[in-house]
Parts: C-alpha cells; structure tokens; sequence
C-alpha cells in the first residue's frame, strides 16, 4: 500500500512507542533515517537508529521494521554494557562472530516470554538474509561466518529451523560448525541468563574456530557498538604512527581530523535533495555508447567482433536500483567500512597529503627582476647602494588529471572481494576529490547468464560458425568524472546487490573506459583496473577459439599501454594479471585492495610529471 505522510509518521510513533515498552528503558530517543539501524549511547542515555519506512509499505514491511526494532529493543533490556565492553574480542571477524552470538542470546530471551516479537524476528531475520544474498550461497565464505553461527545459535535456542532464506548459507557451515564448536554451541543454551558465563564460552568457541579470542578490555560501559571497530582501528593507527620514521611523523599531526572527513555526512543527503543543479555529464567529453575498435597490429588473426551489439547496454547506477534500496545496500556498505576504514583512511590521508604537497606554491627571494620585496627596503634604507630586491611566485608543475577505476563486477568477485572494491573506490574518490583530481568510477559484467538476446539471435539466424562474442554487456557508471562524490555516494553499493555480477568480457569493457578517457581535457589520464580472473562467457567461448576473449584483451591492452597517452595499472585478486599489463600487481586476500589501491596510485602521482613513467611492480 501507499502511504502519505500521516500514515508513515504513525508507523514512526508506533514503532518507537514499542521499542521504548520492549526495552524498558525511558532515556532512550529514537530516530529514523534511510537504511540506518543501530544503538549509541551518551551521558544522557541512548539513540536507536531505525530505517525510514517507505511510501510503498506492505504488511509484511510492517512485520520487518518491527523485527528491527524489537531487536534492538531486546539488546537495550538483556545486555549489560559494561560486560560486553569487557568481554567483546578485538579482532574484525572475532568482534562480528561475538555480536552474532550476543544478538541471538537477547533475541532468545525475549522471544521466550514475547510470541509477536519471536514472529517479527523471524520475518527481520528473513528479509536481511535475501538482501544478503544468503538464499544463493553454494559455498563457504569466511565474510559470512559470524551470520551463519547466529542463524545457528537461533536454531538451537528455539527449536526451529534458520528462516528459508538463510537454510542454503546454513547448509555451507553446518557440518563445519559442529565439526569443530558442536558441543560447546550446545551448551550455550543453559547460559542464556548469564552474560557473563555466556561470553566466557564465546571465547572457548573462538578458539575452537581458530579465531583470535583477546577483548578489548573496556569496561566504561559506554562505547557504541557500532562505534567499537572503529575505536581499535584509531588505537591501532596510534600504535602505527608512533613506530613511523621521522620522515613520516607529520602524517600523525592531522590524522584524527582528516579521519572524520572521511566519515560519511548526514547533512549531505540533505543537500542533494534541494541541489538542483543539472549534474548529467557532457557525452560528447566521455563518448558514452559502443566501444570504438582500434586497428590493432595483429592482422594475421580473425578481427574481434560481437554478433549483435543491438542488446549491450551502457546505464547508471540508480537506474538498475529503486531509491529505497539504493538506500538499504549503501548503509549496508556504511557497516562493512567501518571495519577496515582505519588502515585504509590513514593511507588515503597520506595520499592526499602528498598530492597537496605536489600543488603547493612558494615564492623565490632575491632576484633581480620580478615583483618588488617590499619586506626587503629596509635594507635599502640602511645601505642606499644596496640593489632592489625582486620575488617570484613558482608553482610545482602539477598536471590536472582524472583516475578511472574500472571493477570487475563478475559473478567470481561476488562476496567480500566486491564489497572490498567498492568501500576502497569509496574513499579513494573523496581522497582524490579533495585534491582537485577528478574520479570516475565504472563497473563492467553482461545482462544475462551464459549468454543472452544476442544468443538468441544467433541461434534464430542457424548458429553461423564462429559468431564472435554473443552475450550482452552491461557497463555500469556508477560515478562519472564530473559528478561530485556526495552526489554518487549511494551508487556505489549498488555493487552489493545480489544478481547483479555475472560474465566479465574484459577486453571491450577496457575499451569502453578508454574511448571515455581519451574525450577527457585533463593532461594526465590513469585507468586502475581491478579484476580477479580472465575474462570469461560461457556462451561465447563455447562456439569460438578457446583463447577468443582472451587473445582480445591481450590486444587492447597492447594497444592502450603501447599507442595511446593513458596510462594503465591493474590489481588482481588472487588471480595473476602480470602477464596481461605492463604495470600490475596481484593480491591473494581482498582485505588488501584498499591499501594496494592506494600504493599504487601513491607511486604513480609521486613520478616525476615529465617524461614516460615507467612504474616497476613487483
């Protein structure tokens, strides 16, 4: 159903009438924003967060945002803050596991005395696991074991299987957790009402899972969860910055300042709903459309070719997304930051420190012509046969430049290394933006499957031998070059979104990068690719030459590197990509991208801006 404004505002009154009764607490506010969930707390008592309801709310809607408040609320009543603190690991996915294990402890004991909240929960606990993405799960993946031990503990203190959405998740871990925590899982059952015992078997499990069990040891009672991977992450950059060389000591000076600019801004939202300035970008600058082919050198092979390129789509971000949604995968990417904003944000500060190093202006003393250095006429004054002194303004020879970043957005990159690509593409483009260096930010996968309506053709038109590619591409602008960050902030979860990753037929999405690079007016143009395999189509690599796409990309690449002024680095995610770019490195763990992405673009701005670049990785 639709709702206007008066429907909506009571929903909002009565959802936070029933967090506040559930809680028990009366020193608690609680306040509404789009995609926002969580509790903070102050001297003056706590603020839980919960998401807007939209216009178009359903029933079921209802019984979600019920779900969350009720979670919420049972975290505020069964929790003692104090223990928590204490007893919360410090470890990223330690700390992810515990609260896993502490939200499905509250969640039990309310639903034990609580029928509607136990039903809310479950439909809460439904509608995350879709959205996550749980119901296509086929694999086990580390960045999901702290949810699948909370699906499981939920199990095991009510009796009922985890909802439909997480059953295919649970089935990935099950036997794994049973194998290696079985019995102590089991008996957390009789733990339930004490906290303190409850947390003690965490750390038991922890170090059954071969996990880092060690808490943070703060007892103040006062720290927001969602602020407590962010405390040990600026604990741990106090602990780098002391051991830096003194060449490096002036990094620390502005740390803490330039850290909250990274933070996301609430009143910037705001000023995108009554900015109204036209923001669409100049097509003819970027040459958006099909890909221009170069003449490549290779005469002697099959020139490359699409059998229809009628299906191929080039299209923004929030048009494959509704607004609400939009909203909902953003504040997701917001949660996941949080935890490896710390090491990456001190890199990306460091950058910008020395891209603004390299802008700097200066004035050069004592010349003999210029503009007159009146600070220097007394010394005229004193000594009349002493010369007029002259200064110049001089300016480092900072050329203006924009980065492309060009992510894979294949179905192999689907989990935590996509969720890594896009927060490091995050702050990469408000590091780069504040240093005057424009960022655009594309995303290449297909439209379908192991081939689409192009495959259709080809199979309607009697199968032609050797048809050339016949999938349709889909690529992505998920912020162009002109586009301020705050503008394209929400794009970028789109990234997240389940269904989303499919093929990645390299070569012409590399092409497509270029032709919008090579319209740009910027004197230096830089495209970072970021991938975590060779490019692959079933459909197409089925019915051509096994190396077809392959061979492709090799040649745009040789084309790019070797006959065009745009200069290319790329990052493999545990795939070996050195042997298709000149400039490349390969990483085996996503948890790295954000900090290599930043080493990378760190070498290049720090070359001397005339002559080749030659940039050595190893």
């Amino acid at each position: 159903m639709a709702m206007d404004q008066d429907d909506q505002n009571l929903v909002k009154r009565v959802t936070e009438a029933a967090l506040k009764a559930l809680s028990a607490r009366d020193d608690i506010d609680v306040a509404f924003a789009p995609g926002a969930h969580g509790v903070s707390f102050s001297e003056d008592g706590g603020l839980a967060r919960l998401p807007t309801p939209s216009r178009q709310f359903g029933h079921s809607d209802l019984h979600v945002l019920r779900g969350e408040a009720d979670a919420v609320a049972l975290k505020l009543r069964y929790q003692n803050r104090t223990i928590y603190n204490r007893q919360r690991p410090s470890g990223g996915a330690s700390a992810s596991l515990f609260d896993a294990a502490e939200q499905a402890r509250v969640e039990a004991l309310g639903s034990r005395v609580l029928a509607g909240t136990a039903k809310n929960l479950v439909q809460y606990q439904e509608a995350e696991a879709r959205e996550k993405g749980y119901h296509m799960v086929t694999e086990r993946d580390e960045a999901h074991l702290a949810d699948a031990v909370g699906y499981l503990l939920r199990e095991k203190f009510s009796g009922t299987e985890a909802p439909p959405a997480a059953r295919a998740l649970m089935e990935t871990w099950r036997g794994w957790l049973d194998d290696k925590a079985g019995n102590l899982l089991n008996d957390l059952q009789a733990k339930l009402g004490d906290q303190q015992s409850y947390g003690e078997a965490m750390h038991h499990i922890l170090e059954e899972l071969e996990l880092p069990a060690d808490a943070d040891g703060d007892s103040d009672g006062e720290n927001d969860d969602d602020q407590s991977d962010q405390d040990s992450d600026d604990e741990q950059n106090q602990d780098d910055q002391s051991s830096e060389s003194d060449s490096d000591s002036e990094d620390a000076d502005s740390e803490d300042s330039d850290m909250e600019s990274l933070d996301p801004d609430s009143a910037e939202d705001m000023d995108d709903q009554f900015d109204t300035e036209d923001s669409d970008e100049d097509t003819e600058a970027t040459m958006r459309g099909r890909p221009t082919q170069p003449e490549f050198p290779d005469g002697a092979t099959d020139a490359y070719r699409a059998y229809s390129s009628e299906f191929d789509e080039v299209v923004k971000s929030e048009d494959l997304c509704e607004p609400e949604e939009m909203n909902r995968l953003r504040a997701q990417l917001d949660q996941q930051l949080a935890h490896m904003q710390g090491v990456v944000a001190k890199l990306a500060n460091r950058l910008q420190r020395r891209l603004m190093a390299q802008q700097q202006r200066w004035w050069e003393f004592d010349l003999e012509e210029g503009i007159l250095d009146a600070g220097r006429l007394s010394r005229v004054v004193i000594d009349p046969s002493h010369p007029l002194s002259y200064k110049v303004e001089k300016e480092s020879n900072f050329r203006d430049t924009v980065v492309t970043l060009l992510i894979d957005n294949s179905g192999s990159m689907r989990g935590r290394p996509i969720s890594v690509a896009a927060m490091s593409a995050d702050i990469i483009a408000r590091t780069l933006e504040r240093c005057a260096v424009k960022v655009e930010v594309l995303g290449f996968t297909t439209r379908a499957w192991k081939g689409g309506q192009a495959r259709e053709k080809w199979v309607a038109e009697g199968k032609t031998p050797n048809p050339g590619r016949l999938n349709d591409l889909r690529h992505i602008i998920y912020k162009s070059a002109d586009a301020p960050w705050r503008r394209a902030r929400k794009n970028l979860g789109l990234m997240l979104r389940e269904g989303l990753l499919k093929e990645n037929i390299d070569g012409e999405a590399l092409l497509w990068a270029y032709n919008r690079l090579i319209g740009r007016p910027e004197q230096r143009r830089i495209l970072m690719v970021i991938s975590d395999g060779a490019p692959v189509d079933d459909a197409t690599l089925s019915v051509n030459p096994g190396n077809y796409l392959e061979r492709h990309l090799r040649d745009v690449i040789q084309f790019i590197e070797n006959r065009s002024p745009i200069e290319v680095t790329a990052i493999g995610i545990g795939h070996d990509v050195t042997r298709y770019y000149r400039r490349a490195v390969t990483i085996n763990d996503a948890e790295e991208l954000g900090g290599v992405m930043m080493q990378r673009l760190t070498e290049l701005f720090e070359q001397e801006t005339g002559g080749p670049r030659n940039l050595l990785i190893h």
